[in-house]
């Protein structure tokens, strides 16, 4: 044991101890072999990826550095849109997800984008898409991929921002381009919009072309991401029209080909994701309310007006959405599973 003079007090250095908690503290609190897994990502990092960004983080942490996840963005693996073709390759581990970007690959995903569905609370929200997560029909949908649900973005409510008069009644959307995808793009075309479904990373460029009037993202994060507050003049504060999901998939077969206690960490891990996430897009919020409300024209609906959308985009979009989808999976029992789990959770608060 070693002893050091400061002044008028004395430190102990026990260097034998020090030693020891070094060595604990650098010691992998999971012991595994070496992995490697890529992750596809479209666009920059941003509130969606980041709670993805803590849990491999962590990975690092508590293996040693013996299981690294490294996500790749500006789609240097693959585009949004081939994702799921990706991880049926094994071109990678596991890769984001947005429904609408290929309605077809995973028809009961689309259910997340049906408009006005019970999920404006953040914790109700993350209890229904964690609960749906392992509905059969959404496990299905991925199983044709190879690939398997493991997290929700938990996208936010979506508004709307566009250039050029803005929309201060219903009526005001007749004819307007708007870029929304699923049933929220239905809910526009119920107002007299003309659905677009561009990617994300098109959108900014479609406006300074003249090729696009609006466009729906989650509000405000991803706005700001795609720099679509750079080229609009005007925002909806409250239509809350419903949101979608781009959530996080996993190959199955390197899932499966992990050993047990790499699987354990990445389903103990699933709350640190969707929490980061949620924690992200609030604090984005606290950025980014101050400057649209600086830069750009402030709509707010009255009550009477937004009962008339829901009742126009509401019942009517989810019937179709039903009939649409009866034969391919039990649509129904989808659409009524979103429900039962929100009063769940409303039930447990």
């Amino acid at each position: 044991m070693t002893y050091f003079k400061t002044g008028s007090k004395f430190l102990v250095a026990a260097a034998t101890a020090a030693m020891v908690t070094t060595s604990v503290a650098n010691a992998a609190m999971i012991d595994g072999p070496k992995v490697f897994w890529k992750i596809s990502m479209w666009g920059n990092p941003r509130a969606l990826s980041d709670g993805m960004e803590a849990m491999a983080k962590k990975a690092m942490e508590e293996t040693d550095g013996n299981f690294e996840i490294k996500i790749f963005y500006g789609a240097q693996l693959s585009s949004n849109r081939e994702n799921l073709d990706g991880i049926k390759l094994n071109a990678f581990e596991g890769a984001a997800i947005c429904n609408f970007y290929h309605p077809g690959k995973n028809p009961a995903w689309m259910v997340f984008s049906l408009p006005f569905l019970p999920l404006g609370d953040p914790q109700v929200d993350k209890y229904v898409r964690s609960r749906m997560m392992e509905h059969p029909a959404i496990v299905a949908d991925m199983e044709k991929w190879n690939a398997m649900p493991y997290v929700s973005g938990l996208l936010p409510q979506y508004e709307i921002l566009g250039k050029g008069p803005a929309p201060t009644t219903l009526e005001g959307w007749n004819g307007l381009r708007v870029r929304a995808g699923g049933g929220l793009g239905t809910a526009m075309e119920k107002l007299g919009a003309v659905k677009q479904t561009l990617p994300a990373g098109e959108t900014s460029t479609a406006f300074q072309r003249g090729a696009l009037d609006a466009a729906a993202f989650p509000y405000t994060y991803a706005h700001v991401s795609f720099k679509i507050s750079d080229e609009a003049d005007w925002y909806t504060s409250n239509l809350a029209p419903g949101t979608s999901e781009c959530g996080w998939v996993l190959n199955k077969t390197s899932y499966e080909a992990l050993p047990p206690q790499y699987q354990k960490f990445l389903m103990d891990n699933r709350d640190l994701v969707m929490d980061t996430e949620l924690a992200s897009y609030a604090a984005q919020d606290e950025k980014n309310l101050p400057m649209f409300e600086k830069t750009m024209e402030k709509i707010v609906y009255t009550d009477e007006q937004l009962a008339q959308f829901r009742e126009a985009a509401g019942q009517p979009v989810w019937d179709e959405w039903i009939a649409a989808n009866k034969d391919k999976f039990d649509a129904q029992g989808v659409f009524d599973a979103v429900f039962e789990y929100a009063e769940e959770a409303k039930a447990a608060q």
